[in-house]
């Protein structure tokens, strides 16, 4: 038996405040919604992956969560047209990331990122 899946949960008692930052700007889809709890995500990428560090490169805090995009400049620009806090970059980093630091609505620091090429 091995591991299918890791859900990240962020406790809120306002589910609706992540639909902007997620759902309209990452594009994930809401794939439950019991009212109490709200799950995104994207039906087709199903990766099981758990990262522990004690910092996150660079000289850079630990971030809370990792989310590989595919136009890091895009999703840049809209976080910062949106209000949400930059906190890092965008840079490229020494072992072949694109990235920035974001704050989420639940004040979660979110590292954006996509490998180069």
């Amino acid at each position: 038996m091995g591991v299918k899946r890791i859900v990240i949960n962020i406790d809120t008692e306002d589910t609706s405040k992540a639909e902007k930052f997620y759902g309209d700007i990452l594009g994930l889809e809401v794939l439950m919604d019991l009212g109490w709890i709200k799950t995104y995500g994207n039906e087709n990428e199903k990766q099981v992956q758990i990262s522990f560090a004690n910092q996150g490169g660079s000289g850079t805090g630990t971030p809370d969560m990792s989310i590989e995009v595919e136009d890091v400049d895009t999703i840049y620009h809209q976080m910062k047209k949106s209000g949400f806090k930059i906190e890092y970059g965008p840079v490229i980093e020494p072992w072949g990331v694109y990235r920035f630091y974001v704050r989420d609505p639940f004040n979660k620091l979110v590292n954006i990122l996509s490998h180069i090429k």
